[in-house]
């Protein structure tokens, strides 16, 4: 029988059909059945988060796509003596610790947006939509668990204060925190022993979700020390994750379904891709070539790769032996949404 291109792996033929153009997509979903079931998974595809590394001194910072690999070099000096806190929709959250100044920056279009100073000390920090929207919120979270309380601080671009209060919480302080995200007007986070809270901006509430309490699965295991344990929670048009790792075990992820976690096993993943990395986590739908993995902020072997578990091969690569979350997700690099036509 001579071979034919309908014979293809199916992931071949979605990786050549990606980088066609729409009118030509169309085109090669007319060749055969197999071609045309690839051109419609790739023609509405997400766009990947770039990974962004910050260095220990200078004002130089590396870009890094975690797809082709490909290297962007940008010269920041309004970075220079700053943290990074978070990311979100291609803007950074900075914070200066010697003067406690928070302030927005565009690494792209160069736009910084200055807060007022912030007395927090916070353990989590996030914003709700850029800085440029009227709706941007930033919300500043510290937990006193000795008091069973949790202070929160919020502000908004045009401010000039924060505003802080305290609630009363249960949260124990030796189980781990997930990253904030915004969902429906609505702050969230999780901790390892399985509480999801949120906060409501406009109203000031504090939380607790009734939702199935999902204990983090290797808690119990303790041969595992905390620092080799993480939670990450992640959202997406209106869905939430919760995604575990531990060392160098399989990364546990759940999905909230009317109030009831259920785990995302290789086949209910439905081809999703996860991105972590210390400061936050970014979850895309349908990118063909990067299906059923979880992307983390660490370069692999000769800074060639990044860091990823495969659901379906069910492996690390590159493989190797993580002991700590740090590790995986070191503070010196995160992902960054890019403008569509930047590089």
């Amino acid at each position: 029988m001579d071979p034919s291109f309908a014979d293809l792996p199916s992931s071949l033929i979605e990786t050549i059909i990606s980088h066609l153009v729409l009118k030509d997509n169309i085109r090669a979903s007319a060749a055969c059945k197999s071609w045309y079931e690839a051109a419609r998974t790739v023609r509405i595809v997400d766009k990947h988060p770039w990974l962004m590394c910050f260095p220990k001194r200078g004002n130089l910072f590396e870009l890094r796509d975690p797809l082709q690999w490909k290297l962007y070099t940008l010269d920041l000096p309004e970075l220079a003596e700053s943290t990074v806190c978070y990311s979100k929709d291609g803007w950074l959250l900075m914070r200066k610790d010697t003067s406690k100044e928070v302030f927005f920056f565009n690494p792209f279009s160069r736009d910084l947006i200055s807060l007022p100073k912030c007395e927090l000390a916070f353990v989590q920090i996030a914003f709700s939509c850029p800085p440029t929207s009227d709706n941007c919120v930033v919300l500043a979270i510290k937990f006193i668990p000795a008091d069973k309380l949790v202070t929160v601080s919020t502000c908004h671009p045009g401010a000039t204060e924060w505003i802080t209060q305290d609630f009363p919480t249960f949260i124990k302080p030796f189980y781990m925190l997930s990253n904030l995200v915004y969902r429906r007007d609505r702050f969230y986070c999780f901790n390892a022993e399985g509480i999801l809270y949120n906060f409501e901006p406009f109203h000031r509430t504090w939380n607790y979700i009734c939702a199935d309490k999902l204990r983090c699965p290797y808690i119990h295991k303790m041969h595992y020390v905390l620092n080799e344990i993480a939670v990450a929670l992640v959202e997406k048009k209106g869905e939430l994750f919760v995604m575990f790792t531990c060392s160098n075990q399989k990364p546990m992820v759940y999905k909230l379904f009317s109030l009831e976690w259920k785990e995302m096993t290789r086949t209910t993943l439905d081809g999703l891709t996860i991105f972590v990395s210390f400061y936050n986590s970014e979850l895309r739908i349908n990118l063909p070539w990067m299906r059923n993995n979880v992307y983390f902020s660490r370069f692999g072997y000769n800074r060639k790769h990044c860091v990823s578990y495969s659901f379906d091969e069910s492996r690390y690569n590159p493989r190797k032996e993580w002991d700590k979350w740090v590790e995986l997700c070191p503070p010196q690099s995160l992902w960054i949404d890019t403008p569509k036509d930047f590089f």
